[in-house]
């Protein structure tokens, strides 16, 4: 019989990339997610019964345990953006990855990739980034033999960060961004999932790997390669940090008066998040130990920004027909 791996978050942005790729390479996957009924796209991954989709609370031992029954191999890539509920950042970013890898030792697991972030930090002023450091601590704690990944911001058909600005700029001349001057790495979905793969497949040493597309850009250039690529022209207006820190407590006020109806667009501590850079650092393990030569932004954006062009997809035949008019 295959081999079997579990996917905490399997269903999500990552998620989805790391079990295609896991049910290619022959793998059984269990998909542990929060709602499996909305996980059911999975399951065409791989052949009949291969990839299938099931209940897992992360908060809960018992919970990860049942999913983690007759997996010789596991991946976390549960995380949070912005805190709800019962899933703030220490009990999903901190606890949980903790509790997964204790877990899985406990059944003699010692195969286990965790999906962190770059700025990870224990000393970080953001609670999102000194979360993240707990759960990677406590990941090495109970197994040593993890392959930590810290990614720079993600790019790829689903992400939240390009299609949501993208989105953006259809409502007015004006772009707002947080943060303009500082630097990021963007990196594909699918490079991070082969990533994935390798260190499940145990191709590469334990330890903590940076992982950045072969771009650094400001978010502000990140913003006008996007804007060029779906045809409109916008001004990339900076928001000063002390303007998005009043603008932060405006919406949690907003959300917390309509009980999380209506969503903050930005918090207090994605605002300090923003005042970093977001690269990878010098010396650090990086794709080039898994020898993979991660995609450029150019090669992929145009897949998916399209629909965001003022004509989307017959856009181009505008340009072309416009042309022929001219000549």
């Amino acid at each position: 019989m295959s081999e079997m791996v579990t996917i905490f978050g399997g269903s999500g942005f990552v998620g989805r990339y790391i079990a295609r790729r896991m049910a290619k390479a022959g793998w059984r996957v269990r998909v542990a997610v929060r709602n499996p009924n909305e996980a059911m796209f999975v399951r065409p991954y791989g052949t009949v019964g291969q990839v299938e989709a099931v209940f897992c609370n992360v908060r809960d031992d018992a919970s990860v345990a049942a999913v983690l029954s007759g997996a010789d191999a596991v991946v976390n890539c549960v995380g949070v953006l912005d805190e709800s509920g019962k899933n703030t950042f220490e009990a999903v970013q901190a606890e949980a990855p903790g509790r997964i890898a204790r877990l899985a030792k406990e059944k003699g697991i010692i195969r286990m990739v965790h999906i962190s972030a770059i700025g990870a930090d224990a000393c970080a002023e953001s609670e999102y980034s000194q979360t993240k450091a707990a759960g990677e601590a406590a990941v090495q704690d109970h197994l040593p033999s993890a392959v930590i990944l810290r990614p720079s911001i993600i790019f790829g058909q689903e992400d939240e960060f390009f299609n949501r600005f993208a989105g953006m700029s259809r409502f007015g001349p004006v772009l707002p961004v947080v943060g303009a001057d500082m630097k990021f790495q963007p990196v594909f979905v699918d490079d991070v999932a082969a990533a994935a793969e390798q260190a499940v497949l145990g191709t590469v040493d334990a330890g903590i790997y940076e992982l950045g597309g072969p771009e650094v850009d400001t978010f502000r250039g990140l913003m006008h390669r996007m804007l060029e690529m779906i045809r409109r022209r916008r001004l990339v207006l900076n928001i000063p940090f002390f303007v998005a820190r009043i603008m932060a407590f405006g919406f949690s006020v907003a959300n917390f008066l309509t009980l999380g109806l209506l969503p903050r667009a930005i918090t207090a501590d994605q605002i300090k998040n923003l005042a970093l850079d977001n690269v990878v650092e010098e010396g650090a393990k990086t794709f080039d130990d898994f020898g993979i030569q991660p995609k450029t932004m150019g090669s992929v954006l145009p897949d998916y920004l399209w629909r965001f062009r003022p004509s989307g997809q017959y856009d181009a035949i505008k340009e072309s027909a416009k042309n022929l008019r001219d000549t």
